[in-house]
Formats: structure tokens, C-alpha cells, sequence
């Protein structure tokens, strides 16, 4: 798909090595004061760096040749009785006059006019209030040139996120939306979002009384991830593991952006600046690098039996192909990781290894540009194949804060699986790249995968504001927030990784 694509355009990409006598100095953005671009909270509840606005041009999709990708965002408008049913075929272009009203039961939009895209989602103005209702979407391939099935997205996705009262929670720039979906390569779209009335009979007369009005504001983002930038990760089948010894990316050449320059540095206790990849280490050279990295902060016990697994090979976001001038300045971190907390992206399951890092960048896009969040939420993302990608920038082996987890973001490090995860089992190379992932992180801040440990609670659906929690040292999303993620059968298979992680360690 991608050489498909790559016949129709071509962007640019932002790349390679460059020297440098100080990665502390790069990761300082210039435009802001040393102390407002790294910035280190002690709990969820802290203040953070907000994250600016998102340039409009980029939001609408008219960014310049050079930078990969593109994000559409279309207004929803009410629609007729029969075209809600679906049967008619009312078009788009009768309805998009109308300006779309909160308090319609039904909204959608069809378009077959619409540039590239292969990642959607629904968006509207308060990421306070819930979409009561079902989204459902079809899609026009590009490939076969063929509408799909109709398919539901996941509307409940408030419990990704900042925590209750951080700056990056109350800019104004945050939205509500749904989970995003993956179709793949897509010019045309239909989608419906129809208020919840308790009447699962989609055929049945609708009681005006009983509808809970569908948020205002609502827009359908579509996302161009951009052609790939010679990722080289996964086999391309989406079921077999990748190899153990993967071809080198192609060479890029080029200089690095400042915004690069910074993400990169953030890693370069681990690897050179510009790097695709942090290699693996054995478990003598992981904690010969552990002593180098924490050693100050060490107790006796954790000197003498350190426990932290071997550490896992690592994509980095310029592996991915991250377009860091969409992303706030500076970093965010919290005091230290003592959870981990499993999710799955929600996304589905139709893609293949070798497209991940797109359905990454995908993710990237709808975090920052359409959700207003001031980078992608997760600190690490996982495809079906096994593959470890660097998510949230700041540095892996750093304590990144995180947006995953409303309310316990703080001192933890969020890991999602991509994919749905309700029906279908996780591949088992996906549940060991967690465990082996876990094993490493956990591991620098000498945390048991198998023990538990305490959180402050920052608020939630669960867990009230400042409620010391219980939790599993590897924990689901669902232990801390009321929902489904990671879904049932990832949420299933975490006994197993936390037994995996701590054979990782040694214990």
C-alpha cells in the first residue's frame, strides 16, 4: 500500500545525524527558558507545560509539501430520517448547508470527494461532556475502490488523557473525541452518529424524550499519516513475528529540526543523536547502563541484586517517523515509573507490522491536532508482531508523564497494545514485548512486575481525588478508570506477562 502511495506523493522527511557536544543543550528548545522547557512534577496533579495551540493549517490539512501527513476535519450536519436509516442515499452535498446542531439525534456526513486518509475519528468542543450514542463509519478503499461494511468506533475514550486540573488537561485546545479507527487507504467516507435513546432496535420509532443530546461541535477528522520513511519494522504479513535480524533502515541525510534535535537528545545516554533504533542489551550491559544511569539514587539492596531485564530493542520516534514540530516544546516528567499500565489503541485489528509506525503516526496526528493533547498520550505503543516503539517524547528511560490514565498518570508508564482487544486474543510476541518492556522499565526503578504498589489517585470514575490506591505493579487501564481497555482478552493475558517480566528480572 505504501509504494501505492508513494507513487501519488511525495514529502519530504526531516532526518539525520548531526554533531553535538551536549544533548542537555539541544533538549532546551531555544524559544523557551531553560527551566519552561523541561519541566518535573511530582505527581499528576502538578502543573505542566502547556501545550500551544495547534497551527490551524495544519489541523485543516494544508500543511507545507515538506511535512509528512495531513489531518481533515469536517463538520457534521443533521441528517434526514431516511438517510439515518440508511434508505436513502441523500448526499452529503444537500446537507452540508446546514450548520450541524448539538441537539440533533442524528448527525453524519458522505463525502467521496475527500483527499487521502487512512486513521478517523469524531471530535467535538468539551472533553467534558460524553457522547451518549453509537459512530458508525464506512470507508471507500483506494485499493479496491470498493465501500466497506459499516463499522462502529469506540466512543468511550475519556479515560485517555492529562489528569483532572493539569494545564495540559485545562487548555482550552482539548477536545472531546472517540477512539480513532484504522481503514487504511481511503478517498471516500460515510459516517453516523446517532443519540443514545435505550432502544438497541435500530428500526424502532425513536422517543424524542428518552435521546441525551449529542455534544456540539462535532467534526470527523480523517488522517494521512504520510508515506512511510523507510521504517523497515515488521514483515509486512501482520502475523508472524519479525525477524530477530531486520535489514538496516535506508541511510537519511539531511539536518536534523531543533524539535528533532531535542527528542533525539533526550535519548543519548542510550543511543546517537538521529537514531531509528535503540539496540537490545544483554542483562550485563543493562545493568552496567542502569548504574550509569541511576546509580546516585540506588539502594544497597538494589546494588547488590539488581533486577531489571535485559533491555528491548527500541524504535524511536524519528524510527517511526514522528513530525516533532507538531508536538508542545520542552518535557514533562514525574518523579518515577512504580506502574505500568496496560491499554489497547482501540483502533482495530486490520493492519500489518510493516504499517504500524503509519497507524502510529495516525495516532500522533489525532492526539495532538484533532484531541488538542500536547503530544501522543502513551509512553510506549506495541504492535502485533512484538515490536517496542518509543511513544511520548522525553526519553525512555526517563519518567515521562504520561497521557493514558486519567488520574494516574502520575509515577506510571503507560504501554498500549495496537489493536482491539474486547473479542480478539493478542498475538503472544505482543504480550512478551510487554512483559520484556516492563521487565526493563519497572526494572530502573527496582519495582517487582509480580509485587503491588501504592498510587495517589488525581480523580476519576473510580477513585476519588487523593485516594491512596492499590495496585498491581503491572496493571490495566481498567484498574485505575472505569472502562473497557485494555479489553477483555489483553486484560487477560496480564497474569502472564507479569510472571514473563519478572523471569525477565531474575526473580
Amino acid at each position: 500500500m505504501s509504494k501505492i502511495r508513494g507513487m501519488r506523493r511525495r514529502y519530504g522527511f526531516l532526518a539525520s545525524s548531526i554533531g553535538v557536544t551536549s544533548a542537555a543543550a539541544l533538549a532546551l528548545t531555544p524559544a523557551l527558558p531553560a527551566a519552561a522547557a523541561t519541566t518535573t512534577v511530582s505527581s499528576a496533579s502538578a502543573a505542566l507545560v502547556a501545550a500551544p495551540p495547534a497551527p490551524a493549517a495544519k489541523r485543516a490539512g494544508t500543511e507545507a509539501a515538506d511535512v509528512p501527513g495531513s489531518t481533515q476535519s469536517l463538520p457534521l450536519v443533521p441528517l434526514t430520517e431516511g438517510r439515518a436509516r440508511g434508505r436513502t442515499l441523500t448526499t452529503a452535498r444537500t446537507l452540508a448547508t446546514t450548520p450541524a446542531d448539538g441537539a440533533a439525534p442524528e448527525q453524519g456526513l458522505r463525502r467521496a470527494d475527500v483527499r487521502h486518509f487512512s486513521l478517523l475519528g469524531v471530535v467535538w468542543d468539551d472533553p467534558d461532556t460524553e457522547l451518549h450514542g453509537s459512530v458508525q463509519v464506512r470507508t471507500r478503499s483506494v485499493v479496491t475502490g470498493t465501500w466497506s461494511g459499516w463499522q462502529t468506533v469506540e466512543t468511550h475514550n475519556a479515560d485517555h488523557g492529562a489528569d483532572p486540573g493539569t494545564a495540559e488537561r485545562a487548555t482550552r485546545h482539548v477536545r472531546g473525541a472517540t477512539a480513532p479507527l484504522w481503514v487504511g487507504d481511503c478517498d471516500g467516507v460515510d459516517v453516523r452518529v446517532r443519540a443514545d435513546t435505550g432502544d438497541r432496535d435500530q428500526g424502532a420509532a425513536t422517543d424524542p424524550l428518552l435521546q441525551l443530546p449529542l455534544p456540539s461541535g462535532l467534526r470527523l477528522e480523517l488522517v494521512d499519516p504520510g508515506d512511510d520513511p523507510g521504517d523497515g519494522y515488521g514483515d509486512g504479513s501482520g502475523d508472524e513475528p519479525a525477524p530477530a535480524n531486520p535489514e538496516p533502515d535506508q541511510p537519511r541525510t539531511g539536518e536534523l529540526s531543533e524539535a528533532a534535535a531535542a527528542a533525539s537528545a533526550a535519548n543519548a545516554d542510550l543511543a546517537p543523536i538521529g537514531a531509528t533504533e535503540i539496540p537490545a542489551l544483554d542483562r550485563e550491559d543493562t545493568e552496567r547502563e542502569l548504574f550509569a544511569l541511576r546509580g546516585a539514587e540506588l539502594t544497597e539492596r538494589q546494588r547488590a541484586e539488581p533486577h531489571v531485564g535485559p533491555r528491548p530493542k527500541i524504535v524511536t520516534r524519528r524510527g517511526w517517523g514522528a513530525d516533532e514540530s507538531l508536538r508542545a516544546r520542552g518535557f514533562v516528567y514525574t518523579k518515577k515509573d512504580k506502574v505500568a499500565f496496560v491499554h489497547h489503541t482501540a483502533t482495530g485489528n486490520n493492519y500489518t507490522c510493516s504499517e504500524a509506525p503509519s497507524v502510529i503516526r495516525s495516532i500522533y496526528r489525532y492526539h495532538v491536532l484533532s484531541m488538542g493533547w500536547r503530544d501522543i498520550g502513551y509512553n510506549f505503543l506495541v504492535d502485533k508482531c512484538g515490536t517496542i516503539y518509543e511513544g511520548r517524547a522525553g526519553g525512555v528511560a526517563k519518567p515521562v508523564l504520561g497521557a493514558h490514565t486519567m488520574g494516574f498518570n502520575g509515577n506510571s508508564v503507560g504501554i498500549a497494545v495496537i489493536g482491539t482487544y474486547s473479542r480478539s486474543k493478542p498475538s503472544s510476541a505482543a504480550v512478551d514485548a510487554v512483559a520484556r518492556l516492563a521487565a526493563w522499565k519497572l526494572g530502573l526503578y527496582g519495582m517487582n512486575p509480580r509485587g503491588k504498589t501504592y498510587l495517589k489517585s488525581a480523580g476519576g470514575n473510580l477513585y476519588q481525588k487523593g485516594k491512596n490506591v492499590r495496585l498491581n505493579v503491572i496493571s490495566g487501564h481498567r484498574d485505575g478508570f472505569a472502562t473497557d481497555c485494555p479489553g477483555a482478552k489483553l486484560y487477560g493475558k496480564l497474569g502472564t506477562a507479569r510472571k514473563t517480566a519478572a523471569r525477565y528480572q531474575g526473580r
